[in-house]
């Protein structure tokens, strides 16, 4: 039984291709070293196969997967080859160092594979199969065969070749909707075809390879587990040949969150998804479209006013998987002309504005004027809503009188700040740091005393030329929790000529906000 109660009658193995199909996208050529950091992360995830590559097609290929063999050790590793032997030499040597290897070959099944492509006949091409995967046993046990368009082939013929590589000694079949041609219940229906006409067919494993050419690349793979696969062939993100591969993070989600239905899972550490689709769009080149499920920005992001009360409210009105569960650190919350109080109230309170009613309605009103015109409202956004007004919504506790910094190639930076405090006291401190902005937050820090971490900085012209105004925004997240036991995170903002003081404005705002923020917590 799974820990929330549903029966698991079995598990899926997640045979990973990123670095072989996906990698055949256009512009997604990756070096070794890059191959192998996200094989890394995919032995980390707990991914059961990972396809290398192609060993013969080229050096570069041959010494990726001769690496990742070395390297990954808790995996299996396969290595693709034409039904040749050249081919699955190639492949011997690539993975003779792998604790775990594989080779995958086959041939084409469809007619028109088989006329066209491969020239042959429908026996030859049985035959030529059937000598490949013997050829390849040889050298490893664990031999997968694929029988490629078996989605456009004639189901007789497939069954025929099915149970003639394993008794050849093939321990997985791969059954590839190649094209992305089939239908959910099609492909489902072949599947358990599979499972009904091939005699031998215990004693593989029956594996679904699904393109998403008219967009059915998940449904088909969950169609063909549903109807007994249990193995399924996957990119991170979905990347690959023309419109893509089956999304592993759709998949394994899908199998999880419908324990129900399926009544099987996978060995994925589902965590490092958000982590591993990122490292693999930056790899590759390849942006992931915000609306992409699981991983895609606008994945838990909100920004409709019913959903966001909703959410704000109770998480799973609107949310059939919780953010953490794929490694996304919380709900987001977009603000535009579409949200309500609740959700702007949300995102004041994030960056430490703590307003009456009054306060509100006026900061409420000014925000639906911008939100009018502009698609949404971010954070440097309302912080300009508010800029004019927000001494009103805090007493600044401290004030900064006056900040000098010495730095340069041969000098170490070093900061001294003077500030006035609560009881009129002006103190007078410095330190050093790393750069001339870290030098004088660590003085800031010496005279207030309050622990924070600093968890964004940019800095952003406001004029043009040479004597430009630079407005600087920053982001500190308290150390101690501040109301409610919760780390909040503060905003603050500064401009000036010189981006040093434009700095300290920013961090001096910032902190007077936290420290406005744990005296009203106490009342």
């Amino acid at each position: 039984m799974s820990e929330d109660g549903v029966g698991i009658k079995d598990r899926v193995a997640i045979f990973d291709t990123t670095l072989r199909d996906g990698e055949q996208s256009p512009g997604a050529a990756l070096n070794i070293d890059e191959k192998v950091e996200i094989a890394r992360a995919l032995q980390e995830m707990g991914v059961d196969v990972i396809e290398a590559g192609f060993p013969i097609s080229s050096p570069g290929d041959f010494k990726a997967v001769q690496r990742i063999s070395q390297e990954i050790r808790n995996c299996t590793i396969c290595g693709l080859t034409r039904a040749r032997q050249a081919d699955i030499d190639a492949a011997v040597e690539a993975l003779k160092d792998a604790a775990r290897p594989r080779i995958h070959t086959g041939l084409g099944v469809s007619d028109v594979h088989i006329q066209h492509k491969l020239r042959t006949t429908r026996e030859k091409a049985l035959e030529m199969g059937v000598e490949a995967v013997k050829y390849a046993r040889r050298f490893v046990e664990d031999v997968e065969y694929f029988a490629e368009d078996a989605g456009r082939a004639d189901p007789t013929y497939l069954y025929r070749v099915l149970e003639a590589v394993i008794a050849a000694g093939a321990t997985v079949v791969n059954i590839p909707d190649t094209t992305g041609y089939t239908t959910p219940g099609e492909f489902g229906a072949l599947i358990a075809g599979i499972r009904d006409n091939v005699p031998n067919i215990d004693k593989a494993v029956i594996s679904v390879h699904c393109h998403n050419d008219l967009g059915m690349a998940t449904a088909n793979a969950l169609a063909g587990i549903l109807n007994g696969a249990r193995q399924a062939e996957v990119t991170v993100n979905g990347i690959g040949e023309r419109a893509g591969n089956t999304s592993m993070e759709e998949v394994v989600m899908a199998l999880r969150t419908r324990r129900d239905i399926f009544g099987v899972d996978t060995n994925i550490r589902t965590q490092h998804f958000y982590s591993v689709s990122k490292l693999v769009s930056q790899l590759t080149g390849i942006p992931v479209q915000p609306n992409k499920a699981i991983v895609g920005a606008n994945a838990f992001a909100h920004s409709s006013g019913i959903h966001q009360d909703g959410v704000l409210k109770e998480r799973t009105t609107y949310e059939i998987i919780d953010p953490r569960d794929v490694g996304v650190p919380d709900s987001a919350i977009i603000l535009s002309a579409r949200s309500g109080r609740h959700g702007l109230r949300h995102r004041l309170a994030e960056l430490g504005l703590i307003l009456d009613e009054e306060q509100f309605e006026k900061v409420y009103e000014r925000f639906l004027k911008v939100a009018d015109q502009k698609k949404t409202v971010d954070t440097r956004d309302l912080e300009a809503i508010v800029a004019d007004e927000a001494r009103m919504f805090f007493e600044e506790t401290y004030h900064l009188e006056q900040v000098q910094v010495s730095c340069g190639s041969q000098s170490i930076p070093t900061a001294t700040v003077r500030i006035k405090g609560p009881d009129g006291k002006v103190v007078c401190d410095a330190d050093h740091g790393t750069g001339p902005v870290d030098a004088v937050y660590r003085a800031i820090n010496r005279v207030i005393g309050e622990p924070n971490e600093l968890i964004e900085f940019s800095v952003q012209a406001v004029t043009e030329g040479i004597d430009a105004v630079g407005r600087v925004t920053i982001r500190i997240q308290a150390e101690k929790p501040v109301n409610g036991g919760v780390r909040r995170v503060f905003s603050g903002h500064g401009a000036d000529t010189d981006i040093i003081t434009a700095s300290a404005k920013a961090y001096m705002f910032a902190l007077n906000r936290l420290i406005a923020a744990r005296r009203e917590a106490t009342k």
